[in-house]
């Protein structure tokens, strides 16, 4: 008998020991999973950090020509008739084009999607630099109206990145970095048009600064943040920061949501063509058409406000425009702070999207009613700071609900025919602001309260869809 209770208790001492055993192993497992996800996760935020420098160079670049692009093509003696279809004309092509474009960045990929569309941006940039006659000015524009969405492919590269939590946090500091080089853009630009030849300076600096995106953007980490990814994948799920979202390879959520996208830029353009075809096909069927539409009448509504400010200012307040100037670059300062605000903004709503994209939209209604019916000067200045902050929120909101209804499958399509349907915004606001101000001043801004309050009643009809997050099949899919 002590014999065998001595055996019982070596054999409980060497189970223990065992235990002890894969204990240890079990935490060597979890600490090795653990570090594995938060060098996931460094590798993820350098690459977002890397993207914020994308699209502050691009606006950078992009706003240094852009106010001066008038001057120069009536120097080279176009009339104002021909000036403004040229300018029509590229509306024209980034109103069709950016579809096409996004829905090719989810075939092809990002990376491969994003470098044509700053070297061909930069082409164009270059064309221009060297416009001696109309028909070169015209011709510059071309690569640049089509293939200038460098923005919106650099934000559906964020979006296949990072969770749906820090989304709207990712996206804001982008459009933040963003506004800032187009602040300082136009103060450079200043600067070198009084040079000699000074835009044709500007315009191969602009080339340049693309050039320099393109050599970013290559040597981004591609292969180090696929690698994270498949390490990060064996860590814990829980994780909530970057590496949450770089659980997934950066390729295969590049719309295929396969190994695709690398096979597929050496498919031949008609499949490419065929399958973009068959993407728009499945956006256009699919149910997405109020969100659409609550962005199209949000976008002509802030596009009324600002599209007779100045002369209003001086029509109603005797003010000139350069304090016209002056506000409106206030208000894009705001801007950036209001991106800067995105974090603790969706933490107090809880990241509830459609919470903060209503509530954004009516005060962006009321603002906007405020200014049309301000006796003072002071009403103005005080509707315009807080409209930076509601329009800037609400852009940002406005893109995350599209991209939790649709679903990241097919990001840079709804991203593209987001676009589109901004490019609209963009044509029909002048025509409905020309129309208005037969009437009054105050027309434009009384005509974008209408359309705001008709965007905050499709919200609310709709508001079931919005706080379900269920993802809309598309026909395609």
């Amino acid at each position: 008998m002590p014999s065998a209770a001595a055996a019982e208790r070596r054999s409980a001492a060497a189970f223990g020991r065992m235990e002890e055993e894969e204990d240890e192993d079990g935490g060597r497992g979890a600490s090795e999973s653990a570090a594995a996800a938060a060098a996931a996760a460094a590798t993820s935020g350098r690459f977002v950090r890397c993207l914020y420098a994308v699209g502050f160079l691009d606006l950078f670049g992009v706003s240094m020509v852009v106010p001066l692009m008038n001057l120069h093509i009536k120097s080279l003696g176009a009339s104002h008739t021909v000036a403004g279809i040229i300018g029509s004309l590229y509306g024209i092509m980034q109103l069709f084009s950016s579809t096409f474009v996004g829905c090719w960045s989810d075939i092809v990929g990002r990376r491969y999607s994003l470098l044509a569309c700053i070297l061909l941006s930069a082409l164009g940039y270059f064309v221009l630099g060297a416009s001696t006659t109309v028909f070169l000015f015209a011709i510059s524009r071309v690569p640049v109206g089509i293939f200038k969405h460098t923005l919106s492919i650099s934000k559906a590269l964020l979006s296949d990145l990072v969770s749906e939590r820090d989304r709207p946090l990712v996206m804001g500091r982008f459009n933040a970095a963003s506004s800032v080089g187009f602040i300082l853009g136009p103060v450079v630009g200043g600067y070198l048009t009084e040079l000699k030849d000074g835009f044709y300076q500007t315009s191969f600096l602009c080339a340049c600064i693309f050039l320099l995106n393109a050599g970013l953007v290559w040597m981004l980490p591609w292969s180090e943040e696929n690698t994270g990814n498949r390490e990060c994948q064996q860590g814990k799920k829980g994780t909530d920061s970057f590496s949450a979202k770089a659980n997934h390879d950066l390729h295969l959520k590049s719309a295929t949501n396969g190994a695709v996208a690398s096979n597929s830029l050496f498919q031949s353009p008609w499949i490419q063509v065929t399958t973009v075809l068959k993407r728009i096909k499945g956006i256009a069927c699919s149910d997405l058409w109020d969100i659409f539409l609550v962005r199209l009448l949000m976008s002509v509504a802030i596009l009324l406000y600002y599209s007779n400010f100045s002369l209003a200012l001086e029509e109603r307040f005797g003010l000139k425009p350069l304090f016209a100037g002056y506000l409106m670059s206030y208000s894009s300062a705001l801007g950036v702070l209001a991106g800067c605000l995105l974090g603790p903004i969706t933490r107090l709503y809880q990241h509830n999207t459609y919470r903060i994209l209503l509530h954004s939209s009516t005060l962006t209604c009321t603002l906007i009613l405020l200014y049309a019916s301000a006796r003072s000067i002071w009403l103005v200045i005080l509707s315009s700071t807080f409209l930076a902050f509601s329009t800037t929120i609400g852009r940002t909101c406005i893109i995350d609900l599209e991209l939790t209804i649709g679903g990241n499958e097919a990001s840079g399509t709804l991203l593209g025919v987001g676009q589109s349907v901004t490019s609209v915004g963009r044509i029909l606001a002048p025509l409905l602001s020309g129309i208005a101000q037969e009437f009054s001043p105050c027309g434009p801004p009384s005509l974008g309260v209408g359309l705001a309050l008709a965007a905050i009643l499709i919200m609310n009809a709709n508001k079931q869809k919005y706080c379900s997050h269920g993802n809309v099949k598309l026909k395609n899919q």
